[in-house]
């Protein structure tokens, strides 16, 4: 049980801005929570994650689960949150046990109910703002890969 957290964009208009994905899991009744102005498909990803951690093999925790997506003043849209906020878990709850190399990446990608890795939106946006940032990399689908590797300096 812990914090972590990951960075990943939302997409405002025509540009990227970072969103912190700040995951905590601490004892108490099973519960997941997804705040920080969240919409629709954003909030359904809690299903899309636990199934996708449970269909890929490892275990979720069945503890107090809360994601921040800050800063909160940003509406948070769409499903490319889904694997950030896979990957904050399994590294809160040390299943991922090299979680600082994650900690310098964006990361945007929907999950299947299995566990793929699904396009989304804003990829290329989302490395402009990698290299604005100087942040060197840029963790995506493998659909998106093409798109976000249009920016030189960054890693897809």
């Amino acid at each position: 049980m812990g914090s972590f957290y990951i960075k990943s964009s939302a997409l405002i208009g025509l540009e990227a801005s970072i969103v912190r994905v700040e995951t905590d899991i601490s004892p108490g009744l099973p519960k997941f929570t997804i705040v920080g102005l969240p919409d629709a498909a954003v909030s359904e990803s809690r299903e899309r994650v636990r199934a996708a951690i449970k269909n890929s093999g490892f275990s979720f925790p069945r503890t107090r689960v809360t994601i921040n997506l800050a800063p909160a003043s940003i509406k948070k849209q769409g499903p490319a949150y889904d694997l950030a906020i896979a990957l904050g878990i399994l590294c809160a709850n040390g299943t991922i046990k090299h979680r600082q190399a994650l900690k310098d990446i964006i990361i945007i990608g929907e999950l299947s109910l299995t566990g793929d890795i699904k396009s989304t939106n804003g990829t290329l946006l989302s490395s402009i703002l990698a290299k604005k940032q100087n942040i060197s990399s840029l963790m995506v689908s493998k659909e998106c890969a093409e798109e976000a590797s249009l920016v030189s300096g960054v890693n897809v």
